[in-house]
């Protein structure tokens, strides 16, 4: 294994993190997906882009709005991107909001409410896109309508009581994922409007927050693992659920705290932490016989009672992908290129469609497409492109170091 990229491997990286942004997945969505009469973000599409369900995934007129204002600012100025970035902004503004300003799940095309779920998910999504929308224009309306959705996230999230719980109190549990949440949000609020306390605390106070209690009551090195479910006072749950893993959301949860590490000029302890959970998340995920990440695996190699945790789904080998390389470029480590290089090449083998653009989402173990759907309620513009811009980016910082 090299433990050094080329300069003709990473020309060739660059060309299709970059070309791919700009060329396909994001015109594939502005052409496809933007929706010019009401506003906001179609996601219901066909392999060809065709619409099969106009319905409305609030949390993707966020991931959207986010996603096309931060290709603009960081990727290509076109004047188009701008517009489909407010759009969505101005979506959510307009229909989004429900009682006490907690934001719907679903919504019909031209706005009207279907769906508010427990969770605020859709919120923290919202926040980012107002974020990037103030960085944009400079209106801080949409910065104070960024910091209004994330006080909602917070304290919907971390306040006891607020959330109606999901079980009865006979086996109380916690999930990792409001704390990812939590750390990437704040990461990008950080990064586009400053620091700001909210809920009690800055952005740099809630990324420690979170990252702190992952480490804490969800890594577990008796068991080489990052749990998904846990009790409240971090202990396992040894029934299917608390003992379900998933390799890729896992892997997120990696790249975000070496993202950390990275912006406190490689901090050792965050480095080792994410990079500790990048190893042991990969030799649980890693499918050694058809290659790609499966869904999901048991932390006691039991049986998984889900009938899908042995398929392929596109999101989990975007973050691999952007993990593998940020963790290279911050060990050097030649085991994390060889991944990258596992990783990028079988996501871009199995999951892109080089007849219609985009990728599929959803394969079988084997790596055969399942699904024709370009897009629905859970894939929309954000996972492949967010991975695109990220690594291209990356490429380039090594590449003038």
């Amino acid at each position: 294994m090299a433990s050094m990229l080329s300069a003709e491997r990473r020309a060739e990286l660059i060309t299709c993190y970059r070309d791919g942004l700009l060329h396909d997945v994001l015109p594939f969505w502005t052409r496809h997906g933007w929706d010019r009469e009401h506003g906001g973000m179609l996601t219901g599409l066909d392999r060809d882009g065709t619409l099969i369900d106009d319905d409305k995934a609030v949390w993707f007129q966020g991931r959207a709005g986010w996603m096309f204002a931060m290709a603009y600012l960081q990727g290509e100025q076109r004047h188009e991107w701008r517009e489909v970035a407010l759009s969505c902004a101005e979506f959510l503004r307009e229909h989004a909001r429900g009682p006490g300003g907690k934001l719907y799940f679903t919504l019909t095309r031209d706005g009207r409410p279907l769906r508010m779920r427990r969770y605020v998910f859709s919120e923290s999504f919202a926040a980012i896109a107002f974020a990037a929308c103030a960085k944009l224009t400079g209106d801080d309306s949409y910065a104070e309508d960024a910091w209004r959705a994330w006080e909602v996230y917070l304290h919907h999230s971390f306040t006891p009581g607020v959330m109606p719980p999901k079980t009865e109190p006979t086996r109380p549990a916690k999930g990792l994922a409001p704390l990812m949440i939590a750390l990437v949000t704040a990461q990008e609020l950080r990064a586009l409007l400053g620091e700001r306390s909210v809920q009690g605390a800055t952005c740099t106070g809630w990324i420690d927050r979170a990252i702190n209690e992952i480490e804490r009551d969800f890594l577990k090195p008796d068991m080489q693992a990052l749990l998904e479910m846990v009790a409240p006072d971090g202990s396992p749950i040894d029934h299917f659920d608390g003992r379900q893993l998933n390799p890729g959301h896992a892997i997120e949860a990696a790249w975000f705290i070496l993202h950390e590490a990275k912006l406190r000029g490689g901090d050792a302890r965050l480095m080792k932490l994410g990079c500790t959970i990048l190893d042991w998340m990969w030799a649980r995920g890693w499918d050694r016989e058809h290659g790609g990440l499966l869904y999901n695996t048991d932390v006691r190699g039991l049986p998984v009672q889900e009938y899908w945790h042995h398929m392929k789904f596109w999101w989990p080998h975007n973050e691999a992908v952007i993990a593998t390389l940020l963790a290279w470029s911050l060990t050097k480590d030649a085991k994390y290129l060889d991944w990258h290089r596992q990783v990028h090449d079988w996501a871009h083998t199995h999951f892109a469609d080089a007849e219609h653009g985009e990728w599929f989402g959803y394969l079988d173990r084997a790596g055969r497409p399942t699904s024709q759907l370009k897009g629905g309620t859970y894939k929309g513009p954000f996972h492949l492109p967010r991975m695109q811009l990220y690594c291209w980016k990356l490429l380039e910082e090594i590449a003038e170091a």
